[in-house]
């Protein structure tokens, strides 16, 4: 398949003052595009102007929500080149996750490649204030008009780039999280490891719930007993506990994070040993009271390491140590920015140079 470029008659001008850059607020003038049709194949991939897409009101994925998509950076580094953070794992994930919804794969070199091209001619839009990036959203979303519940025939899958600002503004902060004894988001069979749409809808209610008394986040219990923590809604989860690194396993439930498994690289090689097995609730809350949970931070594409200041289950509360990051926390947040940004020595071949 050709990757044909088509011109852009009103460019914008990127935002100057990177100061007023939100998250997922502005886009690029560029997109990328291409189509598949059931017995054809994908065909028909550009890159076009940024814009609208047109789609019939009977569009399955309006009705039956076949839909996934990706998130992953680019960096722009002290000397000017700009890097992308293992973008291949991403793109495989981006399979993975059409397996799980009945979705046609893509060409997974060619796609990565039209990528690399549409990013390399926004390549003004990579932000330069420190902790700024490109963010990049790759998307598919069954595009066939028919009210039935089927896999379609028809699909459409884009590529659109956000400029963003740095998470932490005001320097990294921990965050209060709630830990829901009611809601699920996800349960074994499902499609909780896949980066589809209906997942995040899923949890808005108890984020909403949460958000109004006060907490940052919502941590979501397993489905079946309501017992063992599973991840939070838009990052794993991991935990320094009597020493060692304990995270949830990959069983379905838990998305695998490109993040995650890069922390869980570097904490092996800092010495810890890692039990990917399931803390249960009570595990936490006590933990923090007893000193053998010693810290607890997420990890994602936007909040790279999210340290954790306390929990809350039901009426109870806890802090964790003094409320501020933790010392591993910040060393990991430090490392892996400052491999991302080019500060430090890339030795696994994690960062693709543009």
């Amino acid at each position: 398949m050709d990757l044909q470029i088509l011109p852009v008659t009103a460019p914008k001008t990127p935002i100057k003052d990177e100061n007023e850059l939100a998250f997922g607020k502005h886009f690029s003038d560029r997109m990328l595009v291409m189509e598949y049709d059931s017995g054809k194949g994908w065909h028909s991939a550009r890159i076009q102007p940024y814009g609208p897409l047109t789609l019939d009101p009977a569009a399955m994925v309006l009705h039956y929500s076949q839909e996934i998509f990706e998130g992953l950076k680019v960096f722009r580094r002290p000397d000017g080149k700009l890097a992308m953070f293992r973008p291949a794992d991403n793109v495989t994930r981006f399979n993975r996750s059409a397996e799980r919804m009945c979705m046609p794969e893509v060409d997974e070199k060619f796609f990565l490649d039209a990528m690399i091209e549409l990013i390399k001619l926004e390549a003004d839009w990579v932000p330069h204030s420190e902790g700024t990036s490109l963010y990049v959203r790759p998307t598919m979303i069954a595009t066939e008009p028919m009210l039935g519940v089927r896999p379609a025939d028809q699909y459409l899958c884009y590529v659109i780039l956000s400029p963003v600002g740095a998470y932490y503004k005001g320097g990294i902060a921990p965050v209060k999280i709630w830990i829901s004894d009611f809601y699920v988001r996800a349960t074994e069979g499902g499609t909780g490891e896949a980066k589809t749409g209906g997942n995040y809808a899923a949890s808005l209610f108890a984020a909403q719930e949460a958000a109004e008394n006060g907490y940052d986040q919502v941590l979501w219990l397993d489905a079946k007993e309501k017992r063992f923590v599973e991840e939070v809604g838009s990052m794993n989860m991991l935990f320094l506990y009597d020493g060692k690194i304990v995270t949830s396993p990959l069983k379905g439930t838990v998305l695998d994070g490109i993040t995650r498994r890069s922390v869980l690289t570097l904490v092996k090689e800092m010495g810890y040993e890692i039990e990917e097995r399931a803390l249960s609730v009570d595990e936490i809350m006590a933990g923090t009271s007893n000193g053998r949970l010693q810290e607890a931070f997420g990890t994602g594409t936007a909040v790279v390491i999210s340290p954790v200041g306390s929990f809350c289950y039901k009426d109870e509360c806890v802090q964790l140590g003094d409320g501020q990051p933790g010392e591993l926390t910040m060393k990991l947040y430090n490392k892996l920015t400052a491999i991302q940004y080019g500060r430090e020595t890339d030795n696994h071949n994690w960062v693709t140079l543009l």
